[in-house]
């Protein structure tokens, strides 16, 4: 439906079920109208993300798609070195998809010129305009030639936002893509369970779902990213394969992560809801709610990550007691027939008869069935990041050690100029006495540790030892 009109030029809102191919349905126009015989010194279209992993995923899909043509596409975005984007850029790109701050960074830089953008795309534009992005957006559009194209996709557009959305774009077509019949928001191949869950019980329950007959790959999403660690840290120790995808984590780390699901090296991926959005994997058979949504359009989108494309898929919901009176309000928004979620534990007989669970199922994985190689089995990708890396983090550890000055590789190195000699003193007495002697045991020398650390110690500029 988007295609003839996209590729005479007309602004769009798109709206579509999730999985349903919203990129391309931007992308090949784009991809098609981009001019490859004038100046190409400058991109010519601009795709706006909200998150990084939707923007890598978008900008991937771009240049697989326009690899024949010869169409140079650039993805940009925060936690990765400039200098890199910075290059590519100068050498020329003719499509640019970024999230909203690492394209503001490079256009106030001078790197990124968007004087020769013809073509401007929100992906997830709800997502967008919600999030706080809607300065930053006004920044960029006021970058780009007032003569363009505009189009905003995404699988829900409240009133607001497409009203808020006009103001970019001239005379746009909305197109709605849905059976006329169908009044449901979520796509009809993904069974839904809701159950009212014990938040001490959950994590036994999901090992359980997670041994169902059929099930491939896995999302499990929360709320928080101290949530989403403890989960995999818990599914680990269960025996499973589990990657997790969370703003704690560095860009390295949530890259390795989604490569390592997409590659089949973990089968459950535990996420936030930077993953919730458009983030599209084969095979994914089951989504998990661990816990209730904030609203129906994040429903919406995290169990649309199943499903996807005409296949089949299992969406388990788990609300606590108290978030009953949110989940009904999702409820009477989309239309469910789950206003009241059923008790459950993870010793219910429903739970084994409705998702094929195996009689005897306990919540640890048995050894046999452990063939996943794990997230060690996927590498981190060197990006070159501004922030310090963690200590133990690949290999590096020694290497920046051996660089750094001896006195800096100890933890109380920052002690005052004025007991400098005192502690370089105290550290070459206690070398004679940390010499082992004849008859002495191997338990002294945690209690002679203890002494030389005290030694160490400070007090109004002088050692607590003096003191």
């Amino acid at each position: 439906m988007c295609l003839p009109l996209a590729l005479q030029g007309q602004d769009l809102i798109g709206q579509a079920k999730t999985g349903t191919g919203k990129t391309l349905g931007f992308g090949i126009p784009l991809l098609q109208r981009i001019d490859l015989e004038g100046d190409r010194d400058r991109p010519q279209a601009l795709v706006i993300c909200p998150t990084r992993e939707l923007g890598l995923q978008v900008a991937t899909d771009l240049e697989r798609a326009g690899r024949l043509r010869g169409v140079r596409v650039l993805a940009v975005y925060g936690g990765r070195a400039y200098e890199p984007q910075i290059e590519a850029l100068r050498n020329g790109v003719d499509v640019v998809v970024g999230t909203p701050g690492r394209i503001i960074d490079l256009s106030n830089r001078r790197d990124l010129d968007l004087s020769q953008v013809k073509i401007l795309v929100l992906d997830e534009a709800d997502e967008m305009l919600d999030m706080g992005f809607l300065p930053d957006v006004e920044r960029i559009v006021s970058q780009v030639s007032t003569v363009r194209q505009t189009m905003l996709f995404s699988a829900t557009m409240p009133g607001q936002i497409v009203n808020l959305a006009r103001r970019y774009m001239t005379q746009p077509m909305h197109i709605r893509a849905s059976e006329p019949d169908d009044e449901s928001a979520t796509v009809d191949a993904i069974e839904q369970h809701v159950w009212r869950a014990h938040p001490m019980d959950k994590i036994e329950l999901v090992a359980r779902i997670l041994q169902a007959d059929g099930r491939k790959l896995v999302m499990i999403f929360t709320r928080t990213k101290r949530k989403a660690q403890r989960i995999c840290d818990d599914l680990t120790e269960r025996g499973f394969a589990v990657g997790t995808v969370h703003g704690d984590l560095g860009q390295g780390a949530r890259e390795q992560a989604l490569r390592a699901f997409r590659n089949g090296k973990v089968d459950v991926l535990v996420a936030t809801d930077v993953a919730a959005r458009g983030i599209d994997v084969d095979d994914v058979t089951h989504v998990i709610n661990f816990e209730c949504p904030d609203d129906e359009k994040t429903y919406l989108h995290r169990v649309g990550r199943t499903g996807r494309a005409g296949a089949s898929g299992v969406a388990v919901t788990l609300v606590d007691w108290e978030d009953i009176a949110r989940w009904q309000m999702i409820d009477r928004a989309l239309k469910l027939p789950f206003k009241d979620p059923i008790e459950t534990y993870s010793s219910s007989d429903h739970v084994y008869t409705g998702l094929g669970i195996p009689a005897g199922t306990t919540g640890t994985l048995p050894k046999a069935r452990r063939t996943r190689e794990g997230l060690g089995a996927e590498g981190v990708e060197d990006l070159g990041e501004t922030g310090k890396k963690k200590p133990g983090a690949g290999g590096d550890r020694g290497r920046d050690e051996k660089s750094r000055p001896a006195s800096s590789t100890s933890d109380r190195s920052r002690r005052p100029k004025s007991d400098a000699g005192k502690g370089s003193g105290s550290k070459s007495g206690s070398s004679k006495s940390d010499s082992p002697k004849s008859g002495s045991s191997k338990s002294d020398s945690p209690k002679s540790d203890r002494e030389r650390r005290a030694r160490r110690r400070t007090k109004g500029g002088q050692s607590a030892a003096a003191t």
